[in-house]
């Protein structure tokens, strides 16, 4: 989702950015009267650093989709293919959930307008808040799990555990949860909900950003396009989403201004000025990094399946996102207007890989491309189990 207006520290974006967000400039003063203005240094800073935070879970998260999609189990270890704690199933898009996604967004977009119209702001964020809370340390302790699998000390052991949840007896008995985890898995459960309490308590920018990477990473990581085709219809029919409700109504302000939750990267523009306290924030919403995200890792997908040892259209796309989020930023800072990202992202996301596969001859190879869906993890683990118990 996008904003069509500055907004300061105070006002946070909404829960439809995660879907499909915008750079927002935080350069709104406070008051009528007092008005803050960027140096120069602090916004190319400011900007800057939001452009490296939206590469990172994009690179990352692709590297991370093509092991996910080989093992059709995320966040597992691959030297341990038998323990799949923490380990995800990739979610998989389809053209017909493509067409739908847009519609649903533009739903939950309006039905949040009515909620925050209707009823108080304040105690809708304080469930949001504890709803987010949750999300994020899961989030984050999936991204961190592979840092902290390779610097845990090897004399510590490494104890697997089992969270069983049942219900009835003997032979009525019906499995409801069953969760595998480790003492790595602690580990990061504990490190991620000391990021959680800091957040929820002080709802500083760092903790902020750090959920929103996390959710950004397993967005990429975990959201896979089944084919290049699906890619086209999603990112299309956002494209029409981010326009219209920017530009054709004020939903998407009032909710953005409604709104509070880590699904938005800040960076302070004057934190050059008032350090680690910083309140004038410039803002990129999740949703323009995954969207494109999920479709640049899709690519690097199909860069595997070549089998040719280059990465011609992950590097493609990755630069065209690059051009797409600058000229954002720069359109938006020229006309002092937030901007929807993905006007621009869309076009050159797409386009760039397809001229250059027009340019090869390689564009029918590129559309043919399909990815299957990943059905059998599940079957395999109810194997594995039934194996044991016999």
């Amino acid at each position: 989702m996008s904003a069509a207006e500055p907004v300061p520290e105070s006002v946070p974006e909404s829960l439809p950015e995660a879907l499909n967000a915008s750079v927002v400039n935080g350069s709104e003063a406070l008051n009528a009267t007092v008005r803050f203005t960027a140096t120069p240094e602090g916004t190319a800073l400011a900007y800057g650093s939001l452009l490296f935070m939206a590469l990172m879970p994009i690179f990352f998260g692709a590297l991370r989709s093509v092991r996910c999609s080989k093992s059709k189990w995320c966040g597992e270890e691959e030297e341990d293919q038998g323990s799949r704690s923490g380990g995800e199933m990739p979610e998989t898009i389809t053209s017909r959930d493509a067409a739908r996604f847009p519609i649903i967004a533009s739903c939950t977009l309006f039905g949040l307008y009515l909620f925050f119209k209707l009823f108080s702001q304040e105690y809708i964020n304080m469930l949001l808040s504890l709803y987010f809370f949750v999300l994020g340390i899961l989030a984050l302790s999936h991204t961190v799990s592979p840092l902290i699998a390779s610097v845990f000390p090897a004399s510590i052991p490494n104890k697997p555990y089992q969270l069983l949840f049942t219900q009835g007896t003997e032979e009525n008995k019906e499995e409801i949860l069953n969760y595998e985890f480790d003492t790595k898995s602690l580990v990061c459960l504990v490190l991620s909900s000391v990021v959680g309490v800091w957040y929820l308590l002080k709802k500083h920018w760092i903790a902020n950003n750090l959920f929103g990477l996390a959710f950004a990473l397993n967005g990429v990581e975990l959201l896979h396009l089944n084919n290049v085709s699906t890619g086209c219809i999603l990112l299309g029919g956002l494209f029409v989403y981010d326009v219209f409700w920017v530009f054709g109504t004020n939903v998407m302000v009032t909710v953005a201004k409604s709104f509070e939750a880590p699904i938005k990267l800040v960076f302070p523009q004057d934190l050059l000025e008032k350090g680690l306290g910083a309140s004038n924030f410039a803002m990129l919403g999740l949703g323009d990094i995954v969207i494109p995200g999920i479709f640049i890792a899709l690519l690097l997908r199909f860069d595997v399946s070549l089998k040719k040892n280059t990465r011609t259209y992950f590097y493609t796309s990755f630069v065209a996102y690059i051009f797409g989020l600058v000229l954002t930023i720069f359109i938006m800072h020229t006309f002092k207007h937030a901007q929807p990202a993905l006007l621009y992202l869309v076009p050159a996301c797409v386009g760039f890989p397809v001229v250059v596969a027009l340019l090869k001859g390689e564009l029918p190879e590129m559309f043919r491309y399909e990815e299957e869906v990943p059905e059998e993890a599940g079957t395999d683990a109810e194997t594995e189990t039934e194996k044991k118990d016999q």
